[in-house]
């Protein structure tokens, strides 16, 4: 085998914590809203992305790695990279898993960081014995009663078909920019630079078309306009386009490799 099983595994378990933790994203929304504390849950929530940031520090150079071990073996490690953005899906699956209990952790940690002032603070409490383990017992099983009855009718439908689409593009623009380099060989590090500018421009997309959206429908239930039904309704739904987005990913793949390839032949 080309690409060593522990290389593959380290990428597949990066990836994974990347994705539980933008899906857990999601659902910080419907903490905010019923705690009113949006600047807490914010700079809360900072601290959590920082993991998620920190993890795709290591996620570029391993990736690096294993295409220059593919072209100086003459391999083609399609196969391999399908297996990482599965566990983009695997990842989302398991972020979805995690919200109810993730919410019922988070808006507790939001009342200590009120009291304590300080996240060094927090995170030294949340790292006791005693802790970890009410932590532990806070776990709580997802439900369908947690899904009936929302105003999924009063949503804007073309918003969740192009949160699935940029999502897509989002979770396979990093894979798409290395495995070029397969098309490109003599040219792989000009055309594995382009994942910045692939992320970058999904990052611009999504703060153009789904952020204010989602961000009109967060103040209008704070402010009581909507039912808090509604904001439920609308993670649920973009978590569920996350979702559709990573196996959409899949398909996006090898067209966009080739694509990016294409400039620099």
């Amino acid at each position: 085998m080309v690409i060593s099983s522990w290389l593959l595994l380290k990428l597949i378990l990066i990836t994974i914590v990347i994705h539980i933790i933008d899906t857990l994203s999601y659902s910080v929304r419907l903490s905010s809203v019923k705690s009113g504390n949006f600047a807490l849950s914010l700079s809360l929530f900072n601290l959590i992305v920082l993991i998620s940031r920190t993890a795709n520090m290591f996620q570029g150079p391993l990736i690096g790695s294993m295409m220059d071990h593919s072209i100086k073996a003459a391999y083609n490690p399609v196969s391999d990279i399908r297996k990482v953005i599965l566990a983009s899906t695997a990842g989302t699956l398991l972020g979805i898993v995690l919200i109810p209990t993730f919410l019922k952790i988070f808006s507790k940690a939001v009342l200590k960081l009120e009291e304590s002032g300080s996240i060094p603070s927090l995170v030294v409490q949340s790292l006791s014995i005693g802790n970890v383990k009410r932590i532990a017992k806070s776990a709580i099983r997802p439900s369908k009663t947690m899904v009936k009855g929302l105003g999924f009718k009063n949503l804007p439908k073309k918003l969740l078909l192009v949160n699935a689409l940029i999502t897509g593009v989002y979770t396979i623009g990093v894979l798409a920019a290395s495995y070029s380099t397969i098309y490109v060989p003599d040219n792989r590090l000009a055309a594995s630079a382009s994942s910045g500018m692939i992320n970058g421009l999904a990052s611009v997309l999504l703060t153009i078309f789904i952020d204010p959206k989602a961000a009109i429908v967060t103040d209008e239930v704070y402010r009581g306009k909507r039912n808090y039904g509604d904001i439920k309704a609308l993670v649920i739904m973009l978590i569920g386009t996350k979702l559709l987005g990573t196996l959409i990913g899949q398909i996006l793949l090898i067209p966009s490799a080739k694509f990016i390839a294409f400039f620099y032949r």
